[in-house]
């Protein structure tokens, strides 16, 4: 049976079999970047677009050469071919900036602000004149600045490691070599009357792609691994930082404790301590340092230590204060930390409280919320600052809450914050409750405060004290 299909020219078989994979590849690097989302996954995207737009051409113009395209498509051809022309230098020095640092990055930067503008200019006299080739020659010039410089760079070890962020530059050194030597070959051929085969620069441009490609996922890779030493290294900080909270609430015989810890990230700024002296007297420091992760947890570790070294004097709020900001003012640097310490000692019903910039203590007492402020300056601003106390004396039924301030700045939806009243309403509603279950309803209510999409914008630490 003799075969009635019309024979396909090598030449446009070929442009149909490379434009199809170039084009499979391109939408292939692309939805890989989309699914992954990462910033380093940029010069995949750009590298799909560019591949995409390199195999559309030839193989739109294929098509149309032995098959019968919709009208639609066949008066979109010479426009794909404009856009193809002059942006995919635009496209190109995209896939290039994200490997680039320095100078060299704003030259890309430039290279792609003009090859914009003389893309609009080209396809603007297109669309007026008919002809997609009036600027070609000044976009011939830009594409071969830019590979020059490029190889340039790759070429010269000094260059690679100042302007480029590589891993490697190897393999994009012999890919972007082969593929401006072909692009050479074929330009030089052309005046003395011979055309090379369509496929070396077919072959050319495959060995950028695949360099740039195997470049750009060395790059991720390496990103990849970092961030996962760091997350591990974040949970054991984590795990240290947790060591160095109370491991469980002091059992005392006229007392009812309870304690939350909220941290915003792995690590955080916030502290909370107990001394308990006897089963009769505790204190009860609970402190902020300013910042968060890894910075401010670090910080949080030297509250720890110096808190130490304050024990002796726990009975006494101002010494306490005052001793571990003389302990910290030297190593805080540009950072501060805010602080509150209660002295509760309930064999004498008797309670002293001071504070360093922090939120006033909360006390309940016969149906009545009283905000209990006695602040000096936070730790680090001077050497030897001044905490004044407040002397009160202890009933049964009576509450101390003790917090930090991610406890009053959640906001809402309209941009509210969860503030000092919506606190005082949720322990006012909530005055018969033990301490744990008033510690849970007011984590939910902050909960239900902000919007579900919302992360949670700081760490957070409540202590909720009962005398019974």
């Amino acid at each position: 049976m003799q075969d009635h299909l019309p024979a396909i020219p090598r030449d446009l078989l070929q442009g149909i079999i490379s434009g199809t994979v170039f084009v499979f590849m391109g939408l292939a690097a692309c939805c890989i970047a989309a699914i992954r989302r990462r910033s380093e996954m940029r010069t995949i995207l750009w590298l799909g677009i560019w591949s995409a737009l390199y195999g559309a051409r030839p193989l739109a113009n294929s098509l149309a050469a032995v098959a019968h395209l919709p009208l639609w498509l066949r008066v979109g051809i010479p426009y794909l071919d404009t856009i193809n022309v002059y942006f995919i230098v635009v496209v190109a020095s995209f896939a290039f900036l994200e490997l680039t640092t320095g100078r060299l990055r704003l030259f890309l930067k430039a290279v792609i602000a003009v090859g914009a503008a003389i893309g609009v200019a080209g396809i603007a006299l297109f669309v007026l004149t008919g002809s997609n080739r009036r600027l070609v020659l000044y976009n011939e010039i830009l594409v071969t600045c830019m590979l020059l410089v490029m190889v340039t760079v790759l070429a010269l070890p000094g260059l690679s490691r100042k302007y480029l962020v590589l891993p490697n530059r190897g393999v994009l050194a012999i890919g972007t070599s082969f593929f401006t030597l072909e692009a050479l070959y074929v330009n030089l051929a052309r005046p003395f009357g011979y055309q090379p085969p369509a496929i070396w620069g077919d072959l050319g441009f495959a060995a950028l792609l695949f360099s740039l490609g195997y470049t750009a996922m060395q790059i991720v890779s390496a990103n990849e691994r970092r961030l996962l030493s760091i997350e591990n290294e974040l949970a054991i900080a984590r795990e240290i930082q947790t060591s160095i909270l109370p491991s469980a609430n002091p059992e005392l015989s006229h007392l009812r404790i309870a304690a939350a810890y909220l941290p915003m990230t792995a690590v955080a700024g916030d502290f909370y301590d107990f001394i308990p002296i006897d089963p009769d007297r505790v204190g009860f420091l609970v402190a902020d340092v300013s910042g968060h992760g890894v910075p401010a947890a670090l910080i949080a570790g030297m509250v720890k230590m110096a808190l130490q070294s304050v024990a002796p004097c726990a009975h006494d709020p101002r010494a306490v204060l005052r001793g571990l900001n003389r302990s910290l003012f030297r190593e805080l640097h540009s950072q501060f930390v805010t602080a509150s310490y209660l002295w509760l000692d309930t064999e004498n019903h008797k309670a002293l409280y001071s504070a360093a910039g922090h939120p006033p203590l909360l006390r309940w007492r016969a149906g009545k919320l009283e905000r209990i402020e006695s602040n000096g300056l936070l730790f680090g601003v001077i050497p030897e600052p001044d905490y004044p106390v407040f002397e009160m004396t202890i009933h049964a039924g009576d509450r101390f809450l003790m917090y930090t301030d991610g406890m009053v700045e959640p906001e809402n939806a309209g941009g509210d914050s969860f503030g000092d009243g919506k606190l005082e309403q949720v322990v006012r509603n909530n005055q018969s409750r033990p301490p744990s279950e008033l510690v849970d309803q007011l984590l939910t209510e902050i909960q239900r405060w902000q919007p579900a999409s919302t992360a949670q914008q700081d760490d957070i630490t409540l202590i909720v004290i009962d005398a019974i």
